[in-house]
């Protein structure tokens, strides 16, 4: 199947569980061919059971959903065969090593036997773990746990990438690595499906970003549109005499709307085509203003998450069961 049908492809989609908590409620959603997509939202927000549901090991409640071209209801076994899989709980077993683990798993896929050591060893390269190769799991850091599951669900060359908050518990210099691996990826034609919990990683890794709370996506679109749709940016600025204040705020107001300001300071929301910081900086100087502190502040995606949800991501779980709870263990409600 050629690189035109690596895409997703869900409309409706709805997974009920026991109680009638309604995990996912009608979600529409398309990912291009090779595309990288970050699908955003708090715990029980939604996010792991529509990887379930994608990767087959969850059936949908209604609607359809299809991966490369495929049902993942009435095609689970060709859809398992052409996708790889991270999820949050992987499936290691302690006490053999990471390069055991490849080659149980490169039988399992049917990889030629000629080809299982050399695949695996390439691997354990490519996620840092060739010292580590012949160490048991139970060994290892949860960084490497990470690395090592990322490198089996690799190792059969999958068209489509799923990592379920691959990220979450890695150290800087371990998300960075990951970071490189998945841009790699997605520049090969793999289409990569990335929840997180981290604004940071879909504004650096996404193509494009999905957000889902409660169940319903509430926003999706490029980082950089979404960021447009909120709003402006704002110019904040500290006057270095704190007697400065009303006439600093004269100036910046003539730029834009008054908006909230730290302590002491002045901000405004520049209209569009109000000018840029060099601009303003000329016209503070030719006020007279001295100011201890000026910055611009760009939209980010905490402020599309905040407008779109009414609070911030960060620490935003809901309370009751979540998804790394007992959601996704509960009993299914029938379509």
């Amino acid at each position: 199947m050629s690189e035109a049908h690596n895409g997703i492809d869900v409309e409706g989609l709805v997974r009920v569980f026991k109680g009638g908590v309604h995990a996912v409620d009608g979600i529409d959603l398309h990912v291009a061919p090779g595309e990288i997509y970050g699908f955003l939202g708090p715990n029980g927000a939604g996010k792991s059971t529509t990887v379930l549901v994608l990767t087959t090991l969850l059936p949908p409640t209604s609607g359809s959903a299809r991966v490369a071209g495929l049902d993942v209801v009435r095609q689970g076994p060709e859809v398992r065969r052409v996708i790889g899989a991270s999820l949050q709980e992987s499936a290691l077993d302690p006490f053999l090593t990471g390069r055991e683990h490849m080659r149980l798993q490169s039988a399992l896929h049917g990889l030629p036997k000629g080809e299982r050591d050399a695949r695996g060893s390439e691997l354990l390269a490519r996620v840092g773990l060739t010292e580590a190769a012949d160490r048991k799991v139970n060994s290892y850091s949860g960084g490497m746990k990470r690395r090592l599951d990322l490198a089996l669900a690799l190792l059969h060359r999958p068209r489509l990438l799923f990592l379920d908050e691959p990220t979450t518990g890695l150290d800087p210099q371990s998300r960075a690595a990951l970071w490189d691996e998945v841009r790699r990826l997605a520049g090969e034609g793999v289409t990569v499906f990335l929840t997180t919990q981290y604004l940071e990683e879909a504004d650096v890794l996404a193509d494009r970003v999905g957000i889902i709370d409660h169940g319903k996506i509430v926003a999706q679109g490029t980082p950089a549109a979404l960021k447009a749709q909120i709003g402006r940016q704002t110019v904040e600025a500290i006057p270095q005499d704190p007697g400065d204040r009303v006439r600093l705020a004269a100036v910046l107001h003539r730029f834009g709307d008054e908006t909230a300001a730290s302590a002491g300071g002045v901000a405004a929301q520049l209209s569009e085509g109000a000018g840029d910081l060099a601009e303003i900086v000329r016209v503070l100087d030719s006020e007279g203003l001295r100011v201890a502190d000026l910055r611009v502040h760009s939209p980010t995606l905490d402020d599309v998450f905040l407008a779109k949800t009414g609070r911030s991501l960060e620490g935003a779980a809901d309370h009751g069961a979540g998804e790394d709870s007992d959601e996704t263990s509960a009993e299914p409600v029938a379509a």
